[in-house]
């Protein structure tokens, strides 16, 4: 049987700066992605721009420039941070594209021919940075709820989408997929929202030109979050190529930060329902990040640029720290102090010294070779019978974006190994001539390799370079995971010998 797995990231907005928050989301995508991929997955991972709105609009006036033009500029900020970020997707969407632009507008005519949009007048304020329409009501000192930027008062014809209508529907979904909006908290939020009843949804607006034009209708233009959202169909082929569409949609999972969580869980099903496509099977909303204790903004000057935290600590570091040091789903912290204390902790005393010694003993003990066990003893049974266990509730986590708790699982093993070590002295099993040393170091082998694999979507540089170490050739990549989980003899490795840190240290300066 093809397995299949259909992961995406918002489309994010070209006049932001690519700052932590687009990495938080876009790297745990690539984890989830190359996870899946080691268990025999066919996968696609669809990340992209959002290049149409009022912003993008005024922008361009201010620099004297075509729309175009500007987002053309702008794209290349976020596909360089990917790359930097060794982030796998295999789609990337432009919202200016010509492809969609036909998704968009089919997928509003269809909804419009099934009764569900008609044109009407709406009167309301409209926040341009969030492009978002709100009540008085929901307007928290006058201004907006989200940005706490002052609205606009806008009164403008307008097709509508009857939201209202699919009140009942929505939560009907919802109650039989108690997963489709994940972490539960934001299960309850969103189940809260509707209970409350839905509005109908202005869906077109004619007070900007910048964006794809309602059909049969160029007086208006598609709200951005109907034409953002559509990007999920167009992005997998829809219109193009059938078949690639029909084999990975429904999508798997659409992670997102939790501001956008009601555009995604609530919209967008809607959307789909009228439309007759299945909604996505889970919509996983994360928390945000502050930095050093203050929420991140421009004006403060704190926002963390990805490329410089890269160059400072490394990439695979980066990516470990984001997931190792909150789970996901929770607001984080991030800080220098924190980085630091996760490399110099975990990675450079726990796993790299962990590496170090082991490979240092399999050199000199065993000539740099791994061989079958002849005697066992000591906790030689209980290494592997743990490992075993903890691989299990390490994959367990993982398919519910349990990230935090699956890296807990994994170090775990490693702490097993080191005072497997300490307890069992192989040392002094070697000065004694006890074939036993045999046996140690076959657990230890065995289990720093199974730790790499586990490690390999968080960190897939160097967990390449440990495997490297431990005198395995192949990539990691290309592996099966369930080939890989287990305690077996190598057939061919290269000689094992000293190496130098896999993570070295990082100095404090006072």
């Amino acid at each position: 049987m093809d397995k299949k797995y259909y992961i995406t990231t918002p489309i994010y907005y070209i006049n932001d700066v690519p700052h932590i928050g687009h990495a938080y989301t876009t790297i745990a995508a690539d984890i989830m992605a190359r996870y899946k991929r080691l268990g025999g997955y066919r996968v696609f991972f669809l990340t992209g721009t959002d290049e149409h709105g009022q912003k993008v609009e005024k922008a361009a006036a201010l620099s004297g420039i075509h729309p175009r033009e500007h987002a053309d500029s702008m794209v290349g900020r976020f596909t360089e941070l990917w790359e930097t970020l060794n982030i796998s997707n295999t789609g990337f969407i432009r919202t200016t594209e010509e492809r969609h632009r036909k998704v968009v507008q089919h997928v509003f005519d269809k909804v419009r021919e099934n009764g569900d949009i008609y044109l009407g007048e709406y009167e309301d304020w409209y926040c341009v940075p969030c492009e978002t329409y709100y009540t008085e009501m929901q307007l928290k000192d006058g201004l907006c709820p989200d940005c706490r930027r002052k609205p606009e008062k806008l009164k403008e014809e307008s097709y509508f989408f009857r939201l209202s209508k699919y009140t009942q529907p929505l939560l009907d979904h919802m109650e039989s997929h108690r997963d489709f909006v994940m972490p539960e908290i934001r299960y309850n939020e969103v189940a809260s929202f509707v209970k409350g009843g839905l509005r109908d949804l202005s869906v077109s607006r004619t007070s900007f030109s910048w964006g794809i034009k309602v059909p049969s209708d160029d007086r208006h233009i598609v709200y951005v979050w109907f034409d953002a959202l559509t990007n999920y169909l167009t992005g997998i082929g829809y219109l193009e190529d059938e078949e690639a569409f029909k084999s990975f949609w429904p999508c798997d999972a659409h992670l997102i930060g939790k501001d956008i969580l009601r555009f995604h869980a609530v919209y967008w099903p809607s959307f789909l329902m009228s439309y007759g496509l299945e909604p996505p099977k889970h919509i996983f909303a994360h928390g945000w990040w502050t930095i050093e204790g203050q929420k991140m903004s421009k004006s403060l000057g704190n926002v963390v640029d990805p490329h410089e935290v890269v160059r400072t600590y490394g990439v695979d570091e980066f990516r470990f720290f984001l997931f190792r040091e909150v789970p996901f789903g929770l607001d984080g912290d991030f800080s220098k102090q924190a980085i630091v204390n996760r490399i110099n902790g975990d990675l450079a005393n726990d796993l790299g010294n962990l590496t170090s010694r082991t490979v240092t003993m399999i050199g000199k003990f065993l000539k740099g070779k791994i061989e079958t066990p002849e005697k066992k003893g000591g906790a030689d049974d209980h290494v592997e019978t743990s490992a075993m266990r903890l691989i299990k509730e390490y994959r367990k986590e993982m398919e519910v974006f349990g990230f935090h708790k699956a890296l807990q699982n994994v170090f775990e093993i490693m702490s097993i190994l080191n005072k497997y070590i300490d307890s069992e002295a192989p040392w002094k099993l070697a000065k004694e001539g006890d074939v036993r040393v045999k046996t140690v170091m076959f657990n230890l082998w065995n289990g720093i390799r199974i730790a790499a694999v586990l490690l390999y979507p968080f960190m897939p540089g160097k967990s390449q370079l440990i495997w490297k170490a431990l005198g395995i050739g192949k990539s990691i990549e290309t592996c099966d995971l369930e080939e890989e989980m287990r305690f077996y003899t190598p057939s061919d490795i290269a000689p094992i010998d000293k190496i130098p840190p896999i993570f070295p240290r990082i100095e404090e300066t006072a």
